[in-house]
């Protein structure tokens, strides 16, 4: 069984009229058991491995990178704290595990957008010698989200039993999530677990040009001396000799597409961000489930940013699953703002653009043309 298998069943979908899906007729509900149950590399990466990893000859840095996640993997036998891991599930029952050894217990990698780090995260947590309850793999959000669903001491309880945290896409977007998976992060450590992450930032720079940037700097730079840091040097692949995304199509193509592919949502892009806005970013995974394709209408400059990141995590959710996504408007690299993509979140808007367009190309062969 893949190690990625959803845990519930597609949200409903209200009405029974045929014709494409909308996204905006969903609302799940995600139970807090699936949360920490899909804490899994997502299906995308299913089946990365080390070796199906392939360093660019020109950049010495990946190839050493795949060197040290190797070793650091292979070093992940009888962890300290292995005796956590067979306190049951939530991690009740036996004693506590023995402190972890001095010293760094973690690596972080950092580098730019679509230069494989994923792959090389995803690539150690299936190295690692565990079982998959054993090891957490998550996006950031989605860690400050479990603690969120379980709160801050359950969280402890259930990830000090594991072998491993790898942590995607580490960002530090405010002060109360900055407090909180730092403490977070200093307990697991204290319990023995390793920790992995990536970012494209070095732990001491996360936080410039956001708000309350001394009070970040203050919190990373102590969470920085859990890693050795790896530097991923490159271009991103997903543009690395393939065509440019294709041009928007029209709202016909798009309906038509839709309506012509089995499982393809259809929503007109405005009205969906507003949908996004009534549902937790936690639950944008589920929002998603069963769908083969999400086509758009109407695709517009995202009006401010708390809409714009909301967007982002639904674009790390499509990616994540392989979903193409079909749409007309505006191109996705005129999704946010010059003032949004000069300022403190502009790396996540240029990964959503990294990824939207990917996806995008990835749908072309759902639409006729002469």
């Amino acid at each position: 069984m893949s190690s990625s298998s959803p845990a519930s069943v597609p949200a409903p979908i209200t009405g029974t009229a045929p014709g494409p899906l909308s996204l905006c007729a969903r609302e799940p509900h995600v139970p807090a058991d699936r949360l920490v149950a899909e804490m899994v590399p997502p299906p995308r990466f299913d089946s990365v491995r080390f070796s199906t990893y392939l360093p660019d000859p020109n950049q010495p840095s990946q190839s050493e990178a795949v060197r040290v996640l190797e070793d650091f993997a292979g070093g992940l036998g009888e962890a300290p704290g292995a005796a956590a891991g067979r306190r049951g599930f939530f991690g009740f029952g036996r004693a506590r595990a023995p402190k972890a050894p001095a010293g760094p217990r973690g690596v972080y990698l950092d580098g730019g957008y679509g230069v494989g780090k994923t792959h090389l995260l995803a690539s150690l947590w299936h190295a690692t010698p565990a079982e998959p309850s054993r090891k957490a793999f998550g996006t950031f959000v989605e860690l400050t989200n479990l603690v969120g669903a379980l709160g801050f001491q359950q969280t402890v309880q259930t990830l000090s039993g594991h072998r491993l945290l790898c942590i995607d896409e580490f960002e530090l977007d405010d002060p109360g999530d900055t407090v909180l998976v730092s403490s977070l992060l200093a307990r697991l450590v204290e319990a023995g677990v390793a920790l992995a992450a990536t970012s494209n930032t070095l732990p001491g720079k996360l936080g410039e040009g956001r708000f309350a940037a001394v009070d970040f700097l203050r919190e990373i730079q102590g969470l920085s001396a859990h890693f050795r840091t790896l530097r991923i040097d490159g271009e991103d692949y997903r543009h690395r000799g393939l065509p440019e995304a294709p041009a928007p199509y029209s709202d016909e193509q798009v309906t038509r597409a839709a309506r012509a592919t089995e499982g393809a949502s259809l929503d007109d892009f405005p009205a969906l961000l507003g949908h996004l806005a009534r549902v937790h970013p936690s639950r944008y995974g589920a929002l998603t489930d069963g769908l083969t394709a999400v086509c758009l209408t109407g695709v517009r400059p995202v009006p401010d940013q708390s809409t714009a990141l909301r967007l982002v995590v639904l674009a790390d959710r499509l990616y994540d699953r392989e979903v193409p996504v079909l749409a007309s408007g505006l191109p996705f690299d005129r999704l946010f703002s010059e003032e949004m993509l000069k300022g403190g979140y502009r790396k996540k808007y240029f990964r959503a653009i990294s990824r939207l367009t990917a996806l995008a190309r990835d749908a072309g062969h759902l639409v006729d043309t002469p």
